[in-house]
Parts: C-alpha cells; sequence; structure tokens
C-alpha cells in the first residue's frame, strides 16, 4: 500500500516563492552583468576618443607652433629688407641730388673737347669707329679726376616726335653704358635726349648723333 505525501499550502507557497527569488535573483545579475559590460566599453571608447583628441590638439599645437616661428622668420627676414632698401633708397636720394647739382651747373663749366658718336637710321647700337672714339674720352676721364662728360642724344627729322625722342635717348644709354662699362664713373657722366634736329635729308647721317663733350671747371 502506498504512501500518499500531502503538502500542506504554506510550505508549497513557500518553495515557490523561494524558487521566483532565485530565478529573478539570477535575471537581476545578468542584466546588471550586461549593464555594467555596456557602461565599461563606452567608458573605454570615451576614453579613446579623448586620447585622440589630446593627440589631435597636440598635433595642431605643434604645427600652429611651427608656423608662427615661421611667420615671424618671414616677418623679420621683411623688416631686414625694408631697412636694406630704405638705405638703398636713401643713397640713390644722395646720389640724385648730387647729379642735380651739378647737373644744375653744369654750365658753369669749360668745353675741353667735343666728339660726335654717329649711328646708323633708325638705329642706337655702337660702331666699331664709335667705340674707338669713345675709348679716347674714357682715358681722359681716367688721367683727370676733375673731367666730367656731357652727353646729348639727337636723331635726323625722320618718323614721329615722340618716337625720336625715345630714339635719341636710346642712343645716350649706349654710350653711356659703354663708358661705364670701361671704367668711367657713373657720376661724373651726365647725359639727356634731345629728340630730332632739323636738317635737309643730305645732312640726316650727321644728325643722327650722340654730341660728347668733355668738361672741365674753371680754375678762379
Amino acid at each position: 500500500m502506498r504512501r500518499i505525501v500531502t503538502l500542506s499550502a504554506p510550505l508549497v507557497l513557500a518553495a515557490l516563492a523561494s524558487a521566483g527569488c532565485i530565478a529573478t535573483r539570477d535575471w537581476v545579475n545578468e542584466n546588471l552583468g550586461k549593464r555594467q559590460a555596456q557602461i565599461d566599453d563606452r567608458f573605454s571608447r570615451t576614453e579613446t576618443s579623448v586620447r585622440e583628441v589630446g593627440d589631435a590638439t597636440r598635433v595642431a599645437q605643434t604645427r600652429a607652433d611651427a608656423a608662427n616661428e615661421r611667420a615671424e622668420g618671414a616677418f623679420g627676414r621683411a623688416e631686414d629688407a625694408r631697412g636694406r632698401a630704405d638705405a638703398a633708397y636713401g643713397r640713390a636720394d644722395d646720389v640724385n641730388s648730387r647729379l642735380s647739382r651739378l647737373w644744375t651747373g653744369r654750365n658753369k663749366r669749360n668745353v675741353v673737347e667735343t666728339v660726335h658718336v654717329q649711328f646708323g637710321f633708325d638705329r642706337s647700337d655702337l660702331s666699331d669707329r664709335a667705340q674707338t672714339a669713345l675709348l679716347g674720352i674714357i682715358k681722359e676721364l681716367k688721367t683727370n679726376a676733375d673731367l666730367t662728360v656731357d652727353l646729348e642724344g639727337f636723331t635726323d627729322p625722320t618718323g614721329p616726335r615722340e618716337y625720336n625722342y625715345g630714339l635719341s635717348q636710346r642712343r645716350v644709354e649706349s654710350v653711356r653704358r659703354y663708358l661705364i662699362e670701361n671704367g668711367a664713373e657713373l657720376g661724373r657722366i651726365y647725359s639727356i635726349g634731345m629728340g630730332p634736329l632739323n636738317g635737309g635729308a643730305a645732312e640726316h647721317a650727321n644728325l643722327r648723333r650722340v654730341t660728347v663733350r668733355l668738361m672741365v671747371n674753371p680754375t678762379d
């Protein structure tokens, strides 16, 4: 004969409650673990982002510092260049002032020698004959420090007047450049393009010239 065990209602309820508590605790622990893992992952990503931002900030600061150093160096070089330019302008002004004073007093000087350097039609280059004549002028300038030279450029009347003024100046510059390249001092040379001279067709060849005058200050 089998024995039938009968459980009372309170014991059954207590057993069920105990089983439910264990299941609930396990569920809570499992979800807390998942939540903590998510929090740890987010915190890890945040730390990584912070480090990346910090690294990027340091790189940007380093680049900014380098750019600032380059800018300061460029500013210093610009200031130095400006100083040299100001000094050059000052020297140029001194030279211009001296040349202006000398040119103003040019009529007070005496003519020592006059040479006419001839040019071809619409030409401003020097012929061999012209260069030979100018070498004599250069020799005189080197021998006597009191001598100066005046250059006056001319053309024949053929062509527009404005063009002829430019051509006369180019002829003067050819003579002046040749004198300087062969040892004449710039400060002792005074030059001007005078433009066209009037004359008949037979005279045109003689009109295309630069008149070179060796000058000396009169002795009192």
